[in-house]
């Protein structure tokens, strides 16, 4: 059966652990992904994550409603059968990680910019063994080698599942650094969130805000907290 179907016709939900996994299942069947392959997930929490989400469901489906089951499929139909393309993809952004460049100007803004991000470039440099370049202003400038090599590996050594959401860790702030964090918790969602932030709040302070640009964020920052959701229920 398909994960997608139109309307809700199931009445009960459940979670049934095999050789291959945990299956969720819609009145003893269990799950497929849309390209028809078995829903079968790591973890029981990630499984119970994504439980959860059937049994919310009421009247016509709303996959908006259902992250993790849309980051389910997505790791098995799309990232599993390209894992090494996708994990190149997102450590290519530690080349030109946010948190590596700095305002020239104004001092205030510079300011908030060092306060949130050294200690975090730090974090990293101590968990991980790496140093960073960090650049006053927007021009591009090569990192370590070494430590692109380093975190290379480590984004390379996640399972399609935590790479799934770690993709949406980094993609929806800019910064390895700050999807790394997350994704060890080394910091609280909303304080790592925030950091990713500091320029576009600079600029709503200062020219006012932007009522789509607050939408599109608030988008963002639900993406970047489901998948730290999910990100955690794959190693539970």
């Amino acid at each position: 059966m398909s994960g997608w179907a139109r309307k809700v016709f199931w009445k009960e939900v459940a979670i049934q652990q095999g050789e291959d996994g945990f299956a969720v299942l819609l009145d003893g069947r269990p799950l497929c992904t849309p390209a028809k392959a078995r829903l079968a997930l790591p973890s029981r929490a990630l499984a119970e994550l994504v439980a959860a989400e059937w049994r919310e469901q009421e009247g016509n489906l709303r996959p908006e409603a259902m992250p993790a089951t849309r980051s389910a499929n997505a790791a098995i139909d799309k990232v599993r059968g390209q894992k090494g393309e996708v994990a190149a993809l997102v450590a290519a952004y530690g080349e030109t990680d946010l948190l590596c460049y700095r305002a020239t100007a104004p001092d205030a803004l510079r300011a908030r910019q060092d306060a949130a991000w050294d200690p975090l470039l730090s974090w990293a440099g101590d968990r991980y063994g790496v140093r960073w370049q960090v650049i006053e202003g927007v021009m591009p400038a090569p990192q370590p080698p070494e430590t692109l090599a380093v975190l290379g590996a480590q984004v390379a050594s996640f399972s399609a599942f935590e790479l799934t959401a770690f993709h949406d860790l980094v993609a929806m702030t800019g910064s390895l650094v700050i999807g790394l964090a997350a994704a060890e918790k080394a910091g609280a969602l909303d304080e790592l969130w925030r950091a990713s932030r500091i320029d576009e709040d600079w600029q709503a302070e200062q020219w006012g805000c932007d009522e789509e640009a607050e939408q599109t964020a608030a988008l963002k920052r639900r993406a970047f907290e489901d998948a730290a959701r999910f990100f955690a229920a794959c190693r539970e």
